[in-house]
C-alpha cells in the first residue's frame, strides 16, 4: 500500500522500510536482467524508479531480446514483493560489429591468378556512406482508454473537470452526483482533487475515517452517496497534502482500486483543475466514459476550458457537454440580473467543439451558503431542494440523455 495510508493508519512506521523495501526490488529486478538468457551479459539495468505498487526501468537490452518476455519475467518476480505495474524504457543494443566485408570501403583490392593475371579493381560502393543515426530507445506505450476494462461494478466513470480553478466545479460535481441520484440512480463520488479535497465538507462527512475490510476503504456514506477522498485520511483541515507528481498519482490510483465500491449506475470523480498528472493518469489507467466541461463566461476561464476540452481529445476522451456556472447574477435587493462574467461563453465553446451545453448556473449566494452547510441544494429543504435544484436536475437529465453513446462495451454474460 502507498505511504499515506501507512502514515494515516500506522503512524508508527519507519521511513528507512521504503529504501529497503527498493534495494530489494532492485536486486530483485538486476537478478532477472542477469539471468535472461538472450544476449546474456549485454543487458543492463541503468535506472530504477519505484512509487508504490508500480516501478519504472531503464533497460539496456540486446537486440535478440524480447522486451515483452523481459516485462513479463519482471513481472512475475516483482509482484510477490506487491507490485502491480511494471514499465519499461528500453534501448536496444545494435549486434556487435564483425570482420569487414567486401562492400567495405576500406577493402583491400583483391587478387587473382586465373585469366589475364591483373589484379582487379578495388570495388567502390555507389551509394554514398553517412553515418548511422543512433537509433531511439523503444518504450512502452501508455495504455490507452481503448484498452481499459470497464470497471466490474461501476456502469459509468463521469469526470468533471475545468482548466481553471475558481469557477465552481466542486459545487457543481457534488450538486450533479445529488442530481442523478435523485433520478433514480446509485452514485459514488471520488474526490481526485488530491491537494484541494472539499468533498468531505461539502457534503457534511468531514472527519469521517473509512473504514478498511480486507485491505480495502469501505466508501464513506453521505447522503446516500459512496464517497471517498484523500481528506478522509488526512488528520485535519488544515493538513497539507505536500506531495510530488508521482505520490499524487499513486494517491488516485489507490482510492480507485483499492476502494470497495458497491454496485453503481455513476462514479462522478472531481477532477483538481488544469492538465496536470493526474488528469494523464486517469486518462491511461481508468476507464472513464465521458467528461463533463465546468466554466464561466468569462474570456480567460474559456481559454482554460478549451485546453481541457483539447486534453480529453487527446486521450480519446469524449466530452459529454458544457456546464456554464455563473452565468447570471440576480441582485436580492433590486432584482436586477446582471451578466457580471459576460454572456454566452458556454453556448459558444460548446458550439465550436460540437458538444451540448448540458446547463446555465447562476450566481446565487445559497448556492455557497448550502454547500458550506454540508446540504447542498439539490437536497436543501431537508431533501426537496432550494430554488436552484432544478437547474441541476436539468443538467443531470440530460447527461442521462447523452451519456448511453459513450458507455464502455462490457461482457456480463455468464457461464452458469
Amino acid at each position: 500500500m502507498f505511504d499515506f495510508i501507512k502514515k494515516t493508519i500506522h503512524k508508527n512506521t519507519l521511513k528507512s522500510e521504503d529504501s529497503q523495501q527498493a534495494a530489494k526490488l532492485e536486486a530483485a529486478a538486476k537478478e532477472v536482467m542477469a539471468n535472461y538468457p538472450q544476449g546474456r551479459g549485454r543487458n543492463e539495468l541503468i535506472k530504477f524508479q519505484h512509487h508504490g505498487d508500480t516501478v519504472t526501468l531503464d533497460l539496456r537490452l540486446d537486440e535478440s531480446a524480447e522486451p515483452e518476455e523481459v516485462q513479463r519475467q519482471l513481472g512475475l518476480k516483482l509482484k510477490p514483493h506487491g507490485i502491480e505495474e511494471v514499465n519499461l524504457n528500453i534501448t536496444l543494443l545494435p549486434k556487435a560489429t564483425g570482420a569487414k566485408t567486401m562492400s567495405d570501403n576500406n577493402a583491400m583490392p583483391v587478387s587473382s591468378t586465373k585469366g589475364s593475371g591483373k589484379t582487379l579493381p578495388k570495388t567502390i560502393d555507389a551509394a554514398p556512406k553517412t553515418a548511422a543515426a543512433a537509433e531511439p530507445p523503444i518504450t512502452k506505450r501508455a495504455p490507452t482508454q481503448s484498452s481499459l476494462q470497464p470497471h466490474p461494478r461501476i456502469k459509468h466513470i463521469l469526470v468533471v473537470a475545468s482548466g481553471k480553478g475558481g469557477v465552481g466545479k466542486s459545487t457543481t460535481t457534488v450538486n450533479i452526483a445529488l442530481a442523478l441520484q435523485k433520478l433514480g440512480n446509485k452514485v459514488g463520488v471520488l474526490d481526485a482533487d488530491i491537494y484541494g479535497p472539499s468533498m468531505p465538507s461539502m457534503l457534511g462527512v468531514e472527519g469521517v475515517k473509512p473504514q478498511l475490510e480486507n485491505e480495502q476503504f469501505v466508501p464513506v456514506e453521505a447522503h446516500g452517496l459512496a464517497m471517498l477522498s484523500i481528506g478522509s485520511l488526512l488528520d485535519g483541515d488544515n493538513t497539507p497534502v505536500a506531495w510530488r507528481g508521482p505520490k499524487a498519482t499513486g494517491a488516485l490510483m489507490q482510492l480507485f482500486n483499492q476502494t470497495n465500491w458497491p454496485m453503481l449506475d455513476y462514479l462522478v470523480i472531481d477532477m483538481p483543475p488544469g492538465t496536470g498528472d493526474i488528469q494523464l493518469t486517469l486518462a491511461q489507467r481508468i476507464p472513464v466514459t465521458g467528461a463533463v466541461i465546468v466554466t464561466t463566461p468569462q474570456h480567460i476561464a474559456l481559454m482554460d476550458a478549451q485546453k481541457g476540452i483539447e486534453m480529453f481529445n487527446k486521450t480519446s476522451i469524449p466530452v459529454i457537454g458544457v456546464v456554464e456556472n455563473m452565468a447570471l447574477h440576480t441582485c436580492s435587493n433590486c432584482g436586477h440580473t446582471e451578466a457580471i462574467f459576460g454572456a454566452g461563453g458556454g453556448e459558444s465553446i460548446a458550439k465550436e467543439y460540437q458538444v451540448p451545453l448540458l446547463g446555465q448556473l447562476p450566481l446565487a449566494s445559497d448556492i455557497r451558503a448550502q454547500a458550506d452547510k454540508g446540504v447542498p441544494s439539490v437536497i436543501a429543504n431537508e431533501g426537496q431542494g432550494d430554488d436552484y435544484a432544478q437547474f441541476y436536475l436539468d443538467i443531470a437529465t440530460n447527461i442521462e440523455a447523452n451519456i448511453a453513446k459513450f458507455a464502455k462495451k462490457r461482457d456480463d454474460g455468464r457461464i452458469f
